[in-house]
């Protein structure tokens, strides 16, 4: 057999480590495939000050050179984005050739538009480094449990807020120190906006959706709120209730429709998902028929994200090869249908609610007349003892509710000229 030829745009951290691996990793390689890669160009803005573990023909700055090569059968793109990042998918589509990305943002914005194109043109899209690098889930849900119905999913799919949780958790340290030492570390970005407020994780679980649930949603559709407020207290709270805090992501079918988000969660301790700590990502499925199935490993990372973008390459080589002119799609269902997720105010959970006020008489029962007026009961009442009482913290948790109730009296309740500042509010996912 030929010896299959590569284009890789983009030589950041994932392009670098998926490099590395195609070089260190060659004779296991060419032995699993029967036949070897040759990376024939690359292209990155400083591509030639850089030292390569292997030889390689092309070196360039412009990623045409690289599209446009007759010898390259497949493209990595692995630059980002969604404006550069766009043209070269396309144009390597246009030209014919096969595309392994690993960029989440694209793909969870126009992945399925680009997959028809590639269908049409004869090609394949691979996009398993897209979501939990080190965590082959996309083959999961494509191959792997196929012949389930998913009902739940849910995942810690963000690394950079779960090591700032763990460490909250961990040393009772206040959330802006961690994520200064975090962005020290390289665990955050120096604008880590996209981490810690949701965004990341919410263009992985729309990604996630589609492969186990066939649907397209808008990212800006997903209900999505950050980790930024949530304080040592509240993880003192937390374990007083036998539980521990995630940003957890959720996709949950529920009669005809499906409710998606992403926002920080109180969750049992005693659930698998509990144990994830530090900078790994984890998916936990429920299907109908197998039950509960857990993956777990890094979720970014030079070589962990370099593994699955070199084993997207092997798999599209493979197809190369065999001449299979069917393509598999991607997104494991052969159409992906548009939808709204359920509005997530409809959703019901027990409540965790968190409060800074001034203390004085009166307080619990002007916060109970407002639950009452809006048909919420509550669970419990937790104060940890405080000898500030100017900035007293304590916890009510509510019975299960209508999350739209929950949001309405919170807001009443924010009102109150005793609050210090507004309510944290949480959701208690029991049912995991």
């Amino acid at each position: 057999m030929r010896e299959i030829q590569l284009g890789i745009v983009g030589l950041g951290t994932v392009g670098f480590g998926t490099l590395t691996i195609l070089a260190e990793n060659a004779d296991s390689i060419r032995k699993k495939l029967g036949f070897p890669l040759r990376v024939k160009a690359v292209c990155s803005l400083d591509a030639k000050s850089l030292k390569f573990p292997m030889s390689v023909p092309v070196v360039t700055e412009d990623w045409r050179d690289v599209v446009n090569d007759p010898d390259v059968d497949i493209v990595a793109e692995l630059i980002g984005g969604t404006t550069v990042a766009r043209s070269v998918v396309d144009s390597a589509i246009a030209a014919g050739k096969h595309v392994v990305t690993a960029n989440k943002e694209l793909v969870a914005l126009d992945g399925v538009s680009i997959w028809h194109a590639a269908r049409q043109r004869g090609v394949t899209l691979a996009m398993e480094a897209s979501v939990c690098g080190g965590i082959p889930i996309h083959a999961v849900l494509r191959e792997g449990i196929a012949g389930d119905r998913v009902e739940i999913l849910f995942g810690i799919l963000n690394g950079t807020s779960n090591y700032i949780l763990t460490e909250i958790e961990k040393h009772g340290t206040p959330f802006a120190q961690v994520l200064a030492e975090a962005q020290r570390l390289g665990y955050a970005e120096a604008n880590p906006a996209a981490d810690i407020e949701g965004f990341d994780a919410r263009n992985k679980l729309v990604l996630l959706a589609s492969l186990a649930f066939g649907v397209k949603a808008a990212p800006s559709a997903v209900a999505t709120e950050g980790i930024s407020r949530i304080s040592p207290i509240d993880f003192q709270y937390a374990a007083q209730l036998g539980c521990t805090i995630k940003l957890l992501c959720s996709a949950r079918r529920e009669g005809e429709g499906l409710f998606l988000s992403v926002r920080p969660a109180l969750i049992p301790k005693d659930t698998i998902i509990a144990s994830v700590n530090g900078s790994y990502n984890a998916v936990w499925c429920r299907g109908a028929f197998g039950a509960d199935t857990f993956y777990y490993g890094r979720g970014a990372g030079a070589l962990p994200t370099g593994v699955a973008v070199t084993s997207d390459i092997m798999r599209l080589a493979r197809e190369i090869q065999t001449s299979n002119g069917e393509r598999v799609s991607p997104f494991a269902y052969t159409n992906v249908e548009e939808i709204e997720p359920q509005p997530i105010g409809h959703q019901k959970r027990p409540w965790y609610l968190r409060f800074r006020i001034t203390d004085r008489p009166g307080i619990i029962a002007s916060m109970a007349a407002v639950l009452a007026d809006h048909e919420i009961s509550i669970d419990s009442v937790l104060q940890i003892p405080s000898a500030d009482k100017t900035n007293l913290p304590f916890v009510i948790t509510l019975e299960t509710t209508a999350e739209s109730n929950v949001r309405s009296a919170v807001s009443k309740m924010a009102a109150f000229d005793f609050m210090v500042e507004p309510p944290l509010a949480l959701p208690m996912e029991k049912g995991l």
